[in-house]
């Protein structure tokens, strides 16, 4: 059993990676290397003997990813551009990465007509700024009035920003392959994923950027008023819902699901800095900016598709998960400096 993860080397690849070859699976990672933490990543699965990195850049290296798709008996694809600051700094780049990016890999994968299931790694930013759904405000959080069980999956589209443009175009590609093209495809909508081996920055991984943070003794910006809620899922139950999706294809093959938390794992910006503080024993300091383009106050997504369609549900709390992480981030201080 051969799988191919693309982006194998970011903080979601290399957790599956090690999944995956403790099982006993060959594990080839394509990863350019150029995200934070993706060097780190690749040392940390050096000595796993079924893993094998191959540098491929895949909006450019068409021969590398015929190549290793070809051989493939499954296929998770995570690399990508993931900040939207960033797709709005360098939206060419942005597109390069996420929409011809992933455009490639659905040809390698057609040309090569093995059946391989494919897992592509999609965001909750495809439904844009939802300023048509009514959104509470309360003292530390905002909340939906009509919602109870989050957005659903037919929720209208709506791109906001280069990166919700390029993310979006790439999650209806791989929705269309699979229709058009009989390829065994699904797309996860995926919440704030989070947990070891995340090396949060501040323009994205906020969960882990605050921890981080809060143990260097870095400053903390909020852009908004820190009330924008989120729900958030541990990176192991994300690969739990890969491996039944990948598994149970003949159910979820031209699927989208929306993968998250859900309504029970939600935290704002605020509470998760009262929650570190009491992990960490001290008082956190943060200011406060202005609001980001395309920044949702609200999003908790509505898991009950995939529950329904394929059995899957989080396993870990939200408060259960950041102490993990922050064990970890403890425990690994020196990869941060």
């Amino acid at each position: 059993m051969t799988t191919v993860i693309t982006g194998g080397c970011g903080f979601i690849g290399a957790n599956l990676a090690k999944r995956l070859a403790e099982k006993g699976e060959g594990v080839v990672l394509l990863d350019n290397l150029s995200r934070k933490g993706a060097s780190e990543n690749a040392k940390w699965l050096k000595s796993e003997k079924n893993v094998r990195l191959a540098k491929c850049d895949i909006s450019k290296d068409q021969k590398t990813l015929d190549k290793e798709i070809a051989k493939a008996d499954k296929v998770f694809h995570l690399a990508a551009q993931v900040a939207v600051t960033t797709s709005v700094q360098n939206p060419r780049q942005d597109f390069n990465d996420n929409a011809l990016g992933t455009f490639n890999i659905l040809e390698a994968l057609r040309k090569a007509g093995n059946g391989a299931p494919l897992v592509y790694s999609s965001t909750n930013k495809v439904y844009g700024g939802m300023e048509t759904i009514k959104v509470v405000e309360g003292k530390a959080r905002y909340s939906y009035a009509d919602l109870p069980n989050g957005i659903p999956e037919i929720a209208l589209l709506d791109f906001h920003s280069p990166y919700g443009c390029s993310k979006g175009s790439a999650d209806q590609y791989v929705r269309d392959y699979a229709r058009i093209y009989g390829l065994n495809t699904v797309v996860f909508r995926q919440s704030c994923i989070f947990g070891e081996r995340q090396f949060g920055v501040e323009d994205q991984g906020w969960v882990a950027w605050f921890a981080i943070a809060a143990e260097l003794g870095k400053p903390i910006t909020i852009y908004g008023n820190g009330k924008q809620v989120r729900d958030v899922l541990y990176v192991q139950d994300l690969l739990d819902a890969f491996e039944i999706a990948a598994e149970k294809i003949s159910k979820t093959r031209g699927q989208v699901y929306n993968v998250g938390g859900g309504p029970k794992n939600t935290m704002s910006l605020l509470e998760l800095l009262d929650y570190l503080e009491e992990l960490f024993g001290k008082k956190i300091d943060y200011s406060f900016s202005d609001w980001r383009p395309g920044d949702q106050p609200c999003y908790v997504s509505d898991i009950r598709k995939a529950e329904k369609e394929f059995g899957w549900k989080p396993k870990t709390g939200a408060k259960e998960g950041v102490g993990k992480l922050v064990e970890w981030v403890k425990a690994n201080k020196g990869l941060f400096g």
